[in-house]
């Protein structure tokens, strides 16, 4: 993996300012860029072109995408930024169609994107503790972040052909942030997906 796509879902709204997903994004930036990778990075709340975000998916081996939760979704602006580039992307690269033929209309449906033969990577950061997910009797009754609130997203990369690599969560980034413990930790999780020598899958 050589050309890497990272978006950076960051936004100010009300009491967050998007510093925390800031600073993951630079840690990704300067992970991939150490090991020889080619890297663009779009910073959603900086603006951007539709046509150059369709061209950056059709040009990634990787997209990584690094957003905060809000109300236990993505936050309005990243979704406006879905919703804009696939449209975009509709015969440009990103999905050709829903997958479905006239003659059988039942079947086959999420099978038309055109994104086959990359990856992405999915990291979102919460309020709440990751036991609210894990514990019997807790918020999400033990629904993970990527089977419960987040499989939407997982489907939606699925749609356009995209192969999901592990996912990380940060929990607790309200109450109980702790920078240097949550930024070590995904350095090794970075270290465990993609190995510390180069950009190539470590082997499974």
């Amino acid at each position: 993996m050589k050309k890497i796509f990272i978006i950076n879902a960051a936004q100010h709204f009300g009491h967050s300012g998007g510093r925390f997903n800031n600073t993951l994004a630079s840690e990704t930036v300067e992970f991939f860029r150490n090991r020889g990778a080619e890297v663009q990075l779009t910073n959603i709340a900086d603006g951007y072109n539709l046509q150059e975000e369709v061209d950056k998916y059709v040009w990634a081996d990787l997209v990584v995408y690094h957003t905060p939760i809000w109300w236990f979704q993505v936050p309005f602006g990243f979704k406006r930024y879905i919703d804009e580039v696939f449209t975009q992307g509709h015969q440009r690269g990103i999905y050709r169609s829903d997958g479905r033929k006239a003659d059988n209309p039942q079947i086959n449906y999420g099978t038309g994107g055109t994104l086959h033969g990359r990856k992405y990577m999915l990291t979102t950061s919460w309020n709440a503790p990751e036991t609210a997910f894990t514990l019997p009797n807790e918020f999400f009754k033990q629904h993970s972040v990527d089977d419960g609130p987040l499989f939407g997203f997982h489907r939606m990369n699925a749609f356009t052909g995209m192969e999901p690599l592990k996912s990380f969560h940060f929990h607790d980034v309200e109450k109980n942030a702790q920078i240097d413990r949550d930024m070590a930790r995904y350095r090794s999780h970075l270290q465990d997906v993609f190995g510390s020598a180069t950009c190539e899958l470590k082997a499974s």
